[in-house]
């Protein structure tokens, strides 16, 4: 399948219409295409700098806009860091992400920044940071120390976007992403779910994403943890099954990203993971807490693994397969209803 950066939204809302099994075993297909099937990437977060963040977003615990009762911290010692980084390392974790919430990074705190990447790296991990907005020197300067991913959400849909965050600009992360894959780091930018956006929302959503070149490298779908104090802390959830939708559309559009179960873990059963791992999901935040709000732990993220068959991805290993999985049936004649999808059992008869 040749990647594509040109995506509708008419295109997308019809994906996300689909029967749901035709979408996860069109999306199975395609994920065995370019990744192991068996193999998810693991990653561990840690909030370098919490709460009193001056930005207005309505999902986020750290915003200095609402009483949440989360205590404010400055910006911890590199050393604090580099201990969770080893102790990441030693939990399986091949992935170290530190978040600052942060409009974004000071002047004075940029060398304390470069220092922990520089520090994890020495360690064997890959490095992400999420920092709010970076200049272009910025990202250069986090380039030049190692800062393999750096993370920077879209949130939602551009025409919902204002709904939700008020103090920057849908383009202001766009230009950030712009600058972040000019210093030649790689992407990592997704979404959160469940904040009473439409469907429709869904699909501007993944479009956004899909239609930047190259497609983010990973890709977060966060489904709302509505903490108490926020103005979304009485939102409706998400239909689990709209959520499986979205990952099975998101790993059709982008099928060589990793596409990351990320915030709301917790509150999905093994089996709501089972059907998001088969619709293509393929990387996870390990360890008991995402910045401020909770994670599975690390014991029963391995017990969940070992009960699917599932193992960690390896670091050094490459994350595509050397060709095409032929348990499945390559793309056969195309279905009236849509272009992506063919009658299973017509390909093999």
């Amino acid at each position: 399948m040749t990647l594509r950066h040109d995506w509708s939204y008419e295109e997308v809302a019809r994906l996300l219409e689909q029967p749901l099994m035709d979408l996860v075993f069109e999306a199975q297909r395609l994920h065995r295409q370019h990744f192991a099937p068996n193999q998810v990437q693991t990653s561990t977060l840690l909030s370098i700098k919490t709460g009193a963040c001056p930005e207005d977003c309505k999902y986020c615990p750290q915003s200095g806009h609402y009483n949440t009762g989360l205590d404010k911290e400055k910006l911890i010692e590199v050393e604090k860091v580099l201990k969770q980084a080893s102790k990441a390392k030693e939990a399986g974790a091949t992935r170290f992400c530190m978040g600052a919430a942060w409009k974004h990074p000071s002047r004075k705190d940029m060398p304390y920044v470069i220092e922990m990447v520089k520090g994890v790296k020495a360690m064997g991990l890959e490095t992400c940071m999420t920092l709010g907005m970076l200049q272009p020197e910025q990202a250069d300067a986090l380039a030049e120390a190692g800062l393999d991913y750096y993370n920077h959400n879209l949130d939602t849909s551009p025409e919902y976007y204002r709904s939700i965050i008020t103090t920057r600009s849908f383009q202001d992360r766009l230009d950030t992403l712009d600058h972040v894959r000019k210093s030649g780091m790689k992407i990592c930018s997704g979404g959160i779910l469940g904040m009473g956006e439409t469907q429709n929302d869904r699909a501007g959503l993944l479009v956004s994403l899909a239609n930047l070149k190259p497609h983010p490298e990973s890709v977060p779908i966060n489904q709302l943890v509505a903490v108490p104090g926020t103005p979304l802390e009485d939102a409706d959830p998400i239909d689990p099954f709209d959520f499986i939708r979205t990952i099975a559309v998101a790993r059709i559009m982008m099928p060589e990203s990793h596409v990351r179960l990320s915030a709301g873990r917790e509150n999905m059963s093994d089996e709501m993971q089972a059907l998001a791992f088969l619709a293509g999901a393929n990387s996870i935040f390990y360890g008991e807490k995402l910045l401020t709000t909770s994670n599975p732990d690390a014991d029963a993220d391995r017990l969940l693994f070992k009960r699917l068959g599932i193992e960690p991805e390896p670091l050094a290993a490459s994350a595509h397969c050397s060709k095409p999985d032929e348990t499945l049936p390559e793309s056969a004649p195309v279905s009236p209803q849509s272009p992506l999808f063919y009658d299973a059992c017509e390909a093999q008869a």
